[in-house]
This record gives C-alpha cells, structure tokens and sequence, in this order.
C-alpha cells in the first residue's frame, strides 16, 4: 500500500508562501504517534528536496541531546529504513537510499509491504499515476491564505477514520472512494 502522511493547514496548503513549514504543530504525543507509523514502513519514497531536508536533520540526531527524546528516537528509523529518491539532477547512495530519474508505476506498485511517499511535487506524480492507496492528513490548526495547495486536482476520496491530539492537530486518514482506481 503506498501512504502519504502530511501536515496541512486548515485551509489545504502543504506549506506557506516561500516553502514556509514554520507552522506546524508539534509536540512529543504527535511525534511518538507518527514515529509508530514510520517504523511499520518498507520504503520511504522522497523527491529530492524533501530528502535533502530530511539529511539535514536525520543522519546524526543523537548529537543533538537538546533535541526532544521523540525526535532523536526518529533517526535510527529514518536511517535503517529503504529509501527511493526521486531526481534528476542529484544521485543519492547514502543511508539506504537508491535514486530513481522517473517514477515507474510498475515498480512502486510492486514494492514489498507499506510505503511512504513525501514531498509536494513527487506527490503530485502519484496522485497522477493513481498510486496512492492512503492519505493521512494532519490538519493544523491554522489558515495560512496562501501557499502550496495539497491537492491540486479532485480526488474522491472515503473517511477511514479521525484523530485529535493534544496540540490542536487533528488526523483525518482517507482511503479510495468505493469503484474507484
């Protein structure tokens, strides 16, 4: 099954105006949940800015004790896990991480277990494809305006199931609507 798991605004947009994230909500119960959910994962599937944010954090986290417990719990995750890179201008081999020039649907259909797609653009490509089995979103609470919308086309889509946390942010975990596909 591929998954994508992403934080969004009240208002649908994946990030503010200028790549802006600042406005996420997070904290301890909201990051001890999504560990749990990543560390049932096959396969992160990333384009390559996403990657690159996550090699800025993820390879060392130990090293920063001042970093709360849940996240440097995140790295030996993020680290052992298989990783496709989608890019077409950078190859990347570290930390268990094959690049990929194009998206093959055949091939991420066949991938063994669950995996997670991340990043707006390589998204975008699979909703596209019509590879996408699962989409959690985890709505903020806040309204940005303006910024990088979701979904960018209609998609019929069927409630699986709501969560609430403690920070305000809320799950919403949407599958195919029945016939679809």
């Amino acid at each position: 099954m591929i998954i994508t798991m992403a934080s969004i605004s009240l208002d649908g947009f994946f990030e503010g105006p200028g790549h802006d994230i600042g406005w996420h909500h997070m904290d301890d119960e909201l990051h001890e949940h999504m560990n749990a959910e990543l560390a049932t994962m096959s396969t992160f599937l990333d384009g390559r800015r996403n990657h690159e944010l996550m090699l800025q954090a993820w390879p060392h986290a130990e090293d920063n004790p001042g970093w709360p417990q849940a996240m440097r719990d995140f790295a030996p995750i993020w680290r052992t896990t298989r990783k496709i890179v989608y890019s077409r201008t950078r190859q990347f081999t570290e930390w268990n991480t094959e690049t990929r020039t194009e998206v093959d649907p055949d091939e991420v259909r066949n991938l063994p277990g669950d995996s997670v797609v991340g990043g707006n653009e390589l998204l975008q490509t699979f909703f596209e494809h019509d590879l996408v089995d699962e989409i959690r979103l985890y709505v903020n609470p806040v309204a940005l305006g303006a910024g990088t919308p979701f979904f960018r086309k209609p998609n019929a889509l069927a409630l699986k199931s709501t969560r609430a946390f403690g920070v305000g942010v809320v799950l919403l975990t949407y599958g195919r609507r029945q016939g679809s596909r």
